[in-house]
Protein backbone atom coordinates (compact mmCIF):
# COMPACT_ATOMS: atom_id res chain seq x y z
CA UNK A 1 0.00 0.00 0.00
CA UNK A 2 1.00 3.62 -0.97
CA UNK A 3 0.48 6.42 1.72
CA UNK A 4 0.30 10.01 1.19
CA UNK A 5 2.82 10.28 3.67
CA UNK A 6 5.42 8.33 1.24
CA UNK A 7 4.89 10.70 -1.85
CA UNK A 8 7.72 11.89 -3.80
CA UNK A 9 8.53 12.99 -6.78
CA UNK A 10 8.91 10.37 -10.14
CA UNK A 11 7.09 8.13 -7.97
CA UNK A 12 4.22 6.24 -9.48
CA UNK A 13 0.67 5.97 -8.96
CA UNK A 14 -2.23 3.78 -10.15
CA UNK A 15 -5.32 6.13 -10.14
CA UNK A 16 -8.77 4.70 -11.66
CA UNK A 17 -6.90 2.04 -13.85
CA UNK A 18 -4.40 4.28 -14.99
CA UNK A 19 -0.85 5.05 -14.34
CA UNK A 20 0.63 8.77 -13.45
CA UNK A 21 3.98 9.92 -11.92
CA UNK A 22 4.23 12.14 -9.33
CA UNK A 23 5.46 15.22 -10.84
CA UNK A 24 4.93 17.37 -8.00
CA UNK A 25 3.72 17.70 -4.54
CA UNK A 26 2.97 19.69 -1.78
CA UNK A 27 1.92 18.86 1.86
CA UNK A 28 -1.08 21.44 3.34
CA UNK A 29 -1.56 21.65 6.97
CA UNK A 30 -3.69 24.53 7.82
CA UNK A 31 -4.82 24.74 11.10
CA UNK A 32 -7.06 22.60 12.97
CA UNK A 33 -8.20 20.57 9.60
CA UNK A 34 -6.47 17.40 8.62
CA UNK A 35 -3.68 17.82 6.27
CA UNK A 36 -4.13 17.44 2.54
CA UNK A 37 -1.55 16.59 -0.13
CA UNK A 38 -1.30 18.90 -3.12
CA UNK A 39 -0.04 16.88 -6.46
CA UNK A 40 0.66 17.59 -9.96
CA UNK A 41 0.30 14.08 -11.75
CA UNK A 42 1.08 12.82 -15.29
CA UNK A 43 -0.19 10.18 -16.60
CA UNK A 44 2.09 8.12 -18.53
CA UNK A 45 -0.06 6.28 -20.96
CA UNK A 46 -1.26 9.93 -22.44
CA UNK A 47 1.00 12.79 -21.14
CA UNK A 48 -2.04 14.41 -19.77
CA UNK A 49 -0.89 16.71 -16.23
CA UNK A 50 -3.59 17.01 -14.00
CA UNK A 51 -3.85 18.71 -10.46
CA UNK A 52 -5.48 16.42 -7.85
CA UNK A 53 -5.33 17.06 -3.78
CA UNK A 54 -5.72 14.11 -1.47
CA UNK A 55 -6.18 13.53 2.44
CA UNK A 56 -3.50 12.94 4.49
CA UNK A 57 -3.18 9.46 4.75
CA UNK A 58 -5.18 8.01 2.46
CA UNK A 59 -3.69 4.89 0.83
CA UNK A 60 -3.60 3.32 -2.01
CA UNK A 61 -2.81 -0.18 -4.19
CA UNK A 62 0.36 -0.27 -5.13
CA UNK A 63 0.41 -0.21 -9.39
CA UNK A 64 0.40 -3.44 -11.12
CA UNK A 65 3.90 -2.89 -13.28
CA UNK A 66 7.37 -3.70 -14.39
CA UNK A 67 10.29 -3.18 -15.83
CA UNK A 68 12.53 -4.00 -18.06
CA UNK A 69 15.92 -3.53 -18.97
CA UNK A 70 16.16 -2.60 -22.69
CA UNK A 71 18.43 -1.51 -25.43
CA UNK A 72 17.75 1.88 -26.88
CA UNK A 73 18.11 1.15 -30.71
CA UNK A 74 16.96 4.23 -32.52
CA UNK A 75 14.22 6.87 -33.53
CA UNK A 76 12.39 7.19 -36.32
CA UNK A 77 10.95 10.65 -36.58
CA UNK A 78 8.80 10.35 -33.33
CA UNK A 79 8.68 7.10 -32.72
CA UNK A 80 11.87 5.37 -30.32
CA UNK A 81 12.67 1.57 -30.55
CA UNK A 82 13.60 -0.72 -28.23
CA UNK A 83 14.76 -4.30 -27.86
CA UNK A 84 14.76 -6.92 -25.22
CA UNK A 85 18.92 -8.09 -25.52
CA UNK A 86 17.49 -11.52 -24.38
CA UNK A 87 14.39 -12.18 -26.64
CA UNK A 88 15.25 -9.88 -29.26
CA UNK A 89 11.52 -8.58 -28.61
CA UNK A 90 11.19 -4.88 -30.14
CA UNK A 91 8.76 -2.13 -29.02
CA UNK A 92 7.99 1.41 -29.89
CA UNK A 93 7.22 4.29 -27.50
CA UNK A 94 6.48 7.71 -28.93
CA UNK A 95 7.32 11.02 -28.17
CA UNK A 96 4.58 11.73 -25.86
CA UNK A 97 5.82 8.79 -23.61
CA UNK A 98 9.60 9.83 -23.99
CA UNK A 99 9.38 13.23 -23.09
CA UNK A 100 12.23 15.32 -22.66
CA UNK A 101 14.18 12.17 -22.02
CA UNK A 102 14.45 12.49 -25.86
CA UNK A 103 17.49 14.41 -25.13
CA UNK A 104 19.52 11.91 -23.07
CA UNK A 105 19.02 8.75 -25.11
CA UNK A 106 21.95 7.34 -26.51
CA UNK A 107 22.10 4.59 -28.94
CA UNK A 108 23.12 1.20 -27.83
CA UNK A 109 22.47 2.02 -24.21
CA UNK A 110 20.47 0.04 -21.85
CA UNK A 111 17.36 2.16 -20.18
CA UNK A 112 15.26 0.28 -17.90
CA UNK A 113 11.67 0.38 -19.90
CA UNK A 114 8.00 0.58 -17.54
CA UNK A 115 5.48 -1.81 -18.74
CA UNK A 116 1.63 -1.15 -17.04
CA UNK A 117 -0.51 -4.34 -18.08
CA UNK A 118 2.18 -5.96 -20.60
CA UNK A 119 2.58 -2.43 -22.94
CA UNK A 120 5.50 -0.53 -22.50
CA UNK A 121 4.53 3.59 -21.66
CA UNK A 122 7.90 4.89 -20.50
CA UNK A 123 11.09 4.96 -19.93
CA UNK A 124 12.51 4.94 -15.70
CA UNK A 125 15.43 6.96 -16.68
CA UNK A 126 18.85 7.51 -14.47
CA UNK A 127 19.04 10.31 -12.01
CA UNK A 128 22.41 11.49 -14.44
CA UNK A 129 24.05 11.02 -17.77
CA UNK A 130 27.15 11.44 -19.13
CA UNK A 131 27.22 13.08 -22.99
CA UNK A 132 30.08 14.41 -24.72
CA UNK A 133 30.36 17.95 -25.58
CA UNK A 134 30.08 19.18 -29.36
CA UNK A 135 29.71 22.66 -29.70
CA UNK A 136 30.61 25.44 -27.27
CA UNK A 137 30.84 28.97 -27.21
CA UNK A 138 34.11 30.58 -26.17
CA UNK A 139 34.84 30.86 -22.90
CA UNK A 140 34.73 35.06 -22.49
CA UNK A 141 34.86 36.33 -18.59
CA UNK A 142 32.53 39.18 -18.61
CA UNK A 143 31.06 41.72 -15.98
CA UNK A 144 29.92 39.46 -13.78
CA UNK A 145 30.47 38.46 -10.26
CA UNK A 146 30.22 35.03 -10.20
CA UNK A 147 28.63 32.01 -11.94
CA UNK A 148 29.84 31.94 -15.19
CA UNK A 149 28.81 30.05 -17.65
CA UNK A 150 28.32 29.83 -21.60
CA UNK A 151 26.07 27.61 -24.38
CA UNK A 152 26.87 24.61 -25.26
CA UNK A 153 25.60 21.41 -27.17
CA UNK A 154 26.53 17.88 -26.54
CA UNK A 155 25.56 14.46 -28.60
CA UNK A 156 22.25 14.29 -28.39
CA UNK A 157 21.67 18.27 -29.26
CA UNK A 158 20.33 18.97 -25.81
CA UNK A 159 21.46 22.58 -25.81
CA UNK A 160 22.31 23.23 -21.98
CA UNK A 161 24.65 26.17 -19.74
CA UNK A 162 28.18 25.14 -18.84
CA UNK A 163 30.92 26.56 -16.97
CA UNK A 164 33.34 28.75 -19.04
CA UNK A 165 36.22 26.06 -18.70
CA UNK A 166 34.28 23.26 -20.80
CA UNK A 167 35.62 22.56 -23.92
CA UNK A 168 34.36 20.53 -27.09
CA UNK A 169 35.09 16.66 -26.70
CA UNK A 170 34.82 16.60 -22.88
CA UNK A 171 32.41 14.48 -20.51
CA UNK A 172 29.85 15.82 -18.88
CA UNK A 173 27.36 14.54 -16.12
CA UNK A 174 23.88 16.04 -16.44
CA UNK A 175 20.93 15.87 -13.93
CA UNK A 176 17.96 13.92 -16.43
CA UNK A 177 15.24 15.75 -14.03
CA UNK A 178 16.33 19.29 -14.83
CA UNK A 179 18.71 19.14 -18.06
CA UNK A 180 21.47 20.77 -15.42
CA UNK A 181 24.77 20.46 -15.67
CA UNK A 182 26.31 18.74 -12.79
CA UNK A 183 30.08 18.03 -13.54
CA UNK A 184 33.22 17.53 -15.76
CA UNK A 185 33.69 13.75 -16.38
CA UNK A 186 37.35 12.44 -17.01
Amino acid sequence: MISTSNFRKGMKLALDGELFIIVDFLNQKIGRGGAKMWTKLKNLKTGQVLERTFRGGETFEDPDFNEQSMQYLYNEDEIFHFMDSRTYEQFALTIDQVGDYKWYLQENTEYKILFFEGAPISINMPPSVVLEIIEADPGVKGDSVSNLTKNAVVETGLKIKVPLFIKVGEKIKIDTSEGKYLERVN
